[in-house]
Order: structure tokens, then C-alpha cells, then sequence
């Protein structure tokens, strides 16, 4: 099962938080662990709010919104996209992450992502046969699907 677990920050205090040497060698060694053990599929961490923009779709009127999002209680700070056997299993790789109580509460949100047979007959031949041919196309642009 593939999941992808999102780290998520404080929306007022994610311009505040200023990654040290130690953080990044202690996510290193713990993205190492994730790799050897054949779990991390990728991830990165996100630049703040500040720097994004929110696209929002209400009720047939499209409109943008400008960052930073400091009403938001939270906002993804960074994901990493595992392959995993079971919840249980990405829940026990969570609970090894790095941690700092400087930061105070921080939380990982782990969902698994939907896979083909999760849509039934919705998602037709016709429709699987498209969506591997965009998959190929990511594949020959980007090195990646």
C-alpha cells in the first residue's frame, strides 16, 4: 500500500521555524532508515505559505487567494510518499521521526493513496489505458511517475 504522510505546521509560526544542522542530520539519518528498509518512495519539505497561493472553487466562482495563509491553524510543511504493508506499519515508521520540543506539537497525518482497484467499474479499460499513458508521459518528462 502506498501512503502519503503529511507533516504538517502551525500556519502563524511557519515563518518563525529556521531548520538547524542538527534537524537536518537527524531527518537524514531517519529518510535513511526509510530508504533502506525499501519504504520512502520520495518527499521534500514545502517553503512556507508565503511563498504559495490557494486556488478556491465555491459554488461555480473561482478565485485566488495570495499567501501567507496565517489564519490556517495548520499547513503541510512537507510529505513523504512510503510503500508500506499496512496503516500499522507506516504508523510504526511515523512514530521514529525526529522530533523537537522547541517546535511544540507537531503532527503527521498518514493517508493511504487510492490504487486502481479502490474505483470498481468506474474507472474503465478505456480510462486505465489513458491514465498509464500520462503516467508514461511523466515518466519520459520528468524520470518519474
Amino acid at each position: 500500500m502506498r501512503v502519503m504522510v503529511m507533516i504538517e505546521g502551525a500556519g502563524a509560526d511557519e515563518d518563525k521555524i529556521t531548520p538547524t544542522t542538527e534537524m537536518f542530520e537527524q531527518m537524514n539519518a531517519y529518510n535513511e532508515e526509510l530508504v533502506k528498509a525499501g519504504v520512502m518512495v520520495g518527499g521534500d519539505g514545502l517553503r512556507p505559505s508565503s511563498n504559495g497561493a490557494r486556488v478556491v472553487f465555491d459554488a461555480g466562482e473561482t478565485s485566488v487567494v495570495d499567501g501567507p495563509f496565517t489564519e490556517s491553524k495548520e499547513v503541510i510543511a512537507g510529505y513523504w510518499l512510503w510503500q508500506v504493508k499496512s496503516l500499522e506499519e507506516a504508523v510504526e515508521w511515523a512514530k521514529r521521526c525526529p522530533s523537537d520540543a522547541q517546535y511544540g506539537r507537531q503532527v503527521l497525518e498518514i493517508r493511504p493513496l487510492f490504487e486502481e482497484e479502490d474505483f470498481g467499474d468506474a474507472l474503465t479499460p478505456e480510462l486505465k489505458e489513458k491514465e498509464r499513458a500520462l503516467a508514461d508521459q511523466i515518466e519520459a518528462q520528468h524520470g518519474h511517475p
